[in-house]
């Protein structure tokens, strides 16, 4: 078993990483939470479907006594009136300020659960398991929580950090090949702007290598958490550092935003919005055309992503009302070289537009 600490402060907190661990989970949640808390799943159908009574039948053997709370899976449901209904069923069922919440399924489930931990009583303590591979490198780690709205992706949202997130790769056997790949491009993106050597073994490995070699991939998530903690822990609330783990998101962002958020997966959106930035970088001089073409490269080779339709005034548009933008000007986080990146501000509406004309191609 893999611990990675959070060092953030008042409270780090680790990140647990194992094949086996789902079965594991009440121990170690009773070793943090103690016995007597009132404990409340929050997960989506399909995990609770396939997964659910393995973590359950955990929790009780811990001594809990848990609650499963459903709420509706996709990033369409990723919104405000979400958390409130949610709360309702948490009050309804005697959830209190001592009441520790469990989030259990991808990124949606984990953002939206984190988000009603941090309201709910004005904050109640909630523990973060993730059975994506894109929650597992990336969305549950850092104790970042939002929903969307219609200008926006993640634009409602709050700081509040886990108790502990435990991550168990075995769980990712039931994953779809889109929904693997999708969360690799995370992954990919950390070997980028800071882990070469991730970079590197996402390169040479496909998705079915991946899927059938558990060393391997516990090796590429745990590096993807590594790289994260370093960057949280010494910038929790993204003053500086912290916006390099933007890289591909800006018009990845705005992507899922133009599509309703119906057309990509997150780490699709993301993956385009990697070769977008890299081809900005080479026109913009921050990196040479040979390390923005292994970068898209690398992408292509994971797989085919949906077609990109939309208009690239329309994203534009959209990039203003982004939150990485400030006063107006739209940051980016540029690739220099695999494992180095550079926030810049100074990019021209022509330079964006003709990106992602590009990807249109």
């Amino acid at each position: 078993m893999i611990r990675v600490t959070i060092a953030v402060q008042p409270r780090p907190y680790d990140a647990v990483i194992g094949h086996g661990l789902l079965g594991q989970a009440g121990a170690q949640i009773r070793e943090l939470a103690g016995p007597r808390r009132a404990l409340f799943v929050v997960t989506a159908a399909p995990v609770g479907r396939r997964w659910g009574k393995k973590l359950m039948a955990s929790l009780r053997q811990a001594g809990f006594k848990p609650k499963m709370v459903e709420m509706p899976d996709g990033e369409r449901h990723k919104k405000l009136s979400t958390v409130e209904k949610m709360g309702e069923t948490l009050s309804r069922l005697g959830a209190d300020r001592d009441a520790l919440i469990v989030a259990f399924g991808g990124g949606v489930v984990g953002d939206v659960t984190g988000l009603l931990a941090s309201l709910y009583m004005r904050g109640v303590d909630v523990v973060q398991i993730p059975t994506t591979v894109l929650a597992q490198v990336d969305a549950a780690i850092g104790g970042k929580t939002a929903v969307n709205l219609k200008a926006g992706k993640n634009l409602l949202g709050t700081f509040h950090q886990p108790l502990a997130v435990l991550i168990d790769p075995a769980v990712l056997s039931t994953l779809s090949d889109r929904q693997f790949r999708a969360g690799l491009y995370e992954a990919l993106k950390c070997g980028v702007i800071g882990k070469p050597e991730l970079f590197a073994e996402l390169e040479k490995s496909g998705i079915a290598q991946l899927h059938r070699d558990s060393a391997a991939l516990e090796r590429v998530i745990s590096q993807a958490v590594q790289l994260k903690a370093e960057v949280v822990s010494a910038d929790e609330r993204e003053g500086g550092l912290r916006r390099v783990l933007n890289f591909g998101h800006t018009i990845g962002h705005a992507l899922e935003a133009e599509s309703d958020y119906r057309r990509f997966l997150h780490g699709e959106a993301v993956a385009w919005g990697m070769i977008a930035a890299s081809n900005i970088a080479a026109e913009v001089g921050v990196c040479t055309s040979a390390v923005a073409r292994q970068i898209t490269d690398a992408v292509l080779r994971m797989g085919s992503l949906p077609k990109v339709t939309a208009c690239s005034r329309d994203i534009v548009r959209l990039l203003r009302s982004d939150k990485k933008t400030r006063n107006g000007v739209v940051h980016f986080v540029l690739p220099k070289e695999i494992g180095r990146v550079e926030i810049v501000n100074d990019v021209s509406e022509k330079t964006i537009v003709a990106a992602v004309d590009r990807l249109r191609g």
